[in-house]
């Protein structure tokens, strides 16, 4: 990561027009090897302070039951000298790449207010939290904040900047309803279902009616049980679904990442239960590629997850005061609700433990010092061991492969060890699950048997959910291909009339005036994917995607070419010693709030490179020159074709 990077900036800083050729430095390329794994340990005292000074011989690390040999070792401190920052690009006006520069292995942190899972009131506590902590944040902390409903949204960036990170939670983390959350906390609300009120009514009453009532409620008991069963389903998978996306976007960066989770319920776990009956996913069996994907790309993206029960020190709603007339009257119907609760908060405050166990983190519940759970996590996440190592077990078959750390006798031994439990071992240059699931057609899946068509199914929605998230609006923004892109309007005045080759939203009434915008992209071909041919040619596909949104996030108009490589050996060298640049123009309504999401999206490996910026931003800049034939990548390229109708949509 850190050459391919470099690579990047070094060939991209000097670059003064779109459409030149630049010959990276053969020294800088990365030479894929033998798997590496990387385990962060955290080791604190009793008192939960980090433990400093140990050195590799201090740790017995195992995969399996087999010792594996450290590989490499590092300790990183809060308190260690900070490395020397990128310095920023300096790019012209109307021109943005998705490049963030971070200090080298910096530990980051990701703060996630999860209003999907949490009731209202509970988000209102979990804002005033945050805003208690960001005022009192030690100096250099890195921070990025995110927000999930039904789809993740990026809300703030990776800043240290005190000032940005108050206005970001003051301004941007707004409370929001949940869709498939019933909230049981309003001051009206009545602990009892619908269904427990019918069977109170059927036991006072006799005869037909009690046994009509009795059936009445049976039925019901049964729809809300299916009705909740189904919204949880949902839960889970959205929930799912952002964890990918964030592990895809936090990938791109190397070091720990510490992500802290505010939710009012925990659906998911990450790693597999071994000591599960039947699926090691419990409740979840039809989602457990899914999960092996998103644990995969976890683990390769070194997050620690720190759960935090936003809903704080909680009081079992039985003993509300609202509740306590009908429990009064009904004693069986308190001690359910009782249970009820009681078994609810023993299942998640296991999911909690069992997530950030698996992850190297730690969960916090049952605590109305959120700001202060904040702090222990992020303190505990910047105090930690890195030990690496490659598995004397070479096989890439995607199987669980568990990891134990222990403190040899010369350690100390009155500490706690926090540290992911194991990995799934899929070769992440060819056989990751992403990159099966973008290959493989809905067709091959069809034709499998049911055990195969599952699997490639479940990856299938993993591929296609991370493309969505990829070129939804407002949500993180990959790094998986590195580009910069120049945007600024291609004519002086107004267009009437969209241009032919866009596509817009065939539902919505488009009435001009228009504002056409040139859009110009430059990446290195080292990020996309080709494959080698019986014929010796290497072929691979690369889209070239602008969409254009409201500020609603409705989806406007698109705009797109796709790039079908055919290489053959010399046009493949020469190709990897070009730049790969395209043109495209687009139309934009001047009476709209819009914005730009530009991506190039490598087809083979499902791997994005995305930007977003407000049209507004570069409608004032000077109008730009347009090519007067279609722009075409380097000569070892053929020229891009227009796409069919519809494939230059996001997917759906």
């Amino acid at each position: 990561m850190v050459h391919r990077r470099c690579l990047f900036v070094l060939a991209f800083v000097s670059c003064a027009a779109f459409g030149q050729t630049q010959t990276p430095s053969p020294e800088a390329t990365l030479q894929a090897g033998t798997q590496l794994v990387i385990v962060d340990v955290v080791v604190q005292d009793k008192g939960g302070q980090p433990v400093h000074g140990l050195k590799a011989s201090d740790f017995q690390l195992t995969e399996g039951k087999a010792p594996q040999v450290i590989h490499s070792f590092d300790e990183h401190t809060a308190t260690s000298a900070p490395a020397k920052s990128e310095p920023p690009l300096k790019l012209p006006p109307g021109t943005c790449t998705d490049y963030t520069p971070v200090k080298p292995n910096e530990t980051l942190n990701v703060l996630l207010l999860d209003a999907l899972n949490t009731p209202t009131k509970d988000q209102v506590f979990v804002r005033e939290q945050l805003q208690k902590y960001v005022k009192n944040a030690p100096a250099g902390t890195h921070l990025a904040i995110f927000g999930l409903t039904t789809h993740l949204t990026l809300l703030q960036g990776f800043t240290s900047d005190p000032e940005i990170l108050k206005d970001a939670v003051e301004h941007k983390l707004v409370p929001r309803n949940s869709v498939l959350l019933d909230d049981p906390t309003g001051a009206n609300a009545n602990p009892e279902s619908l269904s427990d009120q019918l069977s109170d009514e059927a036991e006072s009453a006799s005869g037909a009616l009690a046994t009509s009532l009795a059936q009445v409620a049976a039925n019901l008991a049964d729809f809300e049980a299916r009705m909740a069963s189904f919204q949880t389903m949902l839960r889970v998978q959205y929930t799912l679904d952002a964890f990918n996306a964030l592990a895809h976007y936090l990938g791109a960066f190397q070091g720990r990442k510490n992500l802290i989770w505010f939710s009012g319920s925990f659906p998911i776990t990450i790693l597999p239960d071994p000591d599960a009956k039947g699926s090691p996913f419990a409740g979840v069996d039809s989602k457990s590629d899914e999960f092996q994907q998103t644990s995969a790309l976890l683990s390769r993206a070194q997050v620690a997850v720190y759960p935090v029960d936003a809903r704080g020190l909680m009081v079992n709603p039985a003993f509300d005061v609202s509740s306590a007339g009908s429990s009064s009257r009904n004693p069986r119907a308190f001690a359910t609700q009782l249970n009820k609760f009681t078994n609810s908060q023993a299942d998640e405050h296991s999911t909690m433990s069992e997530l950030a166990n698996d992850t190297g983190g730690h969960a916090f519940y049952n605590t109305n010092g959120l700001a202060d759970a904040v702090a222990r996590a992020i303190a505990a996440g910047s105090n930690y061991y890195t030990l690496s190592y490659v598995p004397s077990d070479r096989r890439q078959d995607g199987s669980f492969r568990s990891i134990h750390v222990a403190l040899g006798p010369s350690a100390p031994q009155a500490v706690t060890l926090s540290y992911r439990r194991g990995y799934f071992a899929y070769d992440a240059r060819h056989t990751s699950a992403a990159k099966s699931a973008a290959a493989s057609p809905p067709a091959t899946a069809a034709a499998g048997s049911p055990a195969n068509a599952a699997q490639q199914s479940a990856l299938l929605h993993a591929a296609s959910a991370y493309a969505n998230a990829a070129m939804a609006h407002g949500g993180p923004t990959p790094q998986d291909i590195l580009f910069k892109v120049r945007v600024a309007p291609a004519i002086k005045g107004t267009e009437l009339e969209i241009l032919p080759s866009n596509q817009p939203d065939p539902s919505l009434r488009f009435i001009g005036p228009f504002r056409r915008y040139a859009i110009d992209y430059v990446t290195l071909p080292q990020d996309l994917v080709t494959t080698l041919q019986p014929d010796g040619k290497r072929t691979g596909t690369v889209e070239f995607l602008a969409l254009l949104y409201d500020a609603d996030g409705k989806l406007l108009n698109a705009a797109g070419k796709t790039v079908e490589l055919r290489l053959t050996p010399e046009t493949y060298t020469r190709f990897m010693h070009s730049s790969v640049n395209l043109h495209l123009d687009i139309s934009v309504p001047t009476r709209k709030e819009t914005y730009l999401r530009l991506a190039i999206h490598d087809v083979s490996s499902n791997h994005f490179g995305v930007v977003e910026l407000p049209a507004a931003s570069v409608a004032n800049l000077p109008v730009v020159s347009v090519p007067t034939a279609p722009s075409t990548p380097p000569p070892a390229a053929p020229a891009p074709s227009t796409p069919p109708a519809g494939a230059a949509s996001p997917p759906r």
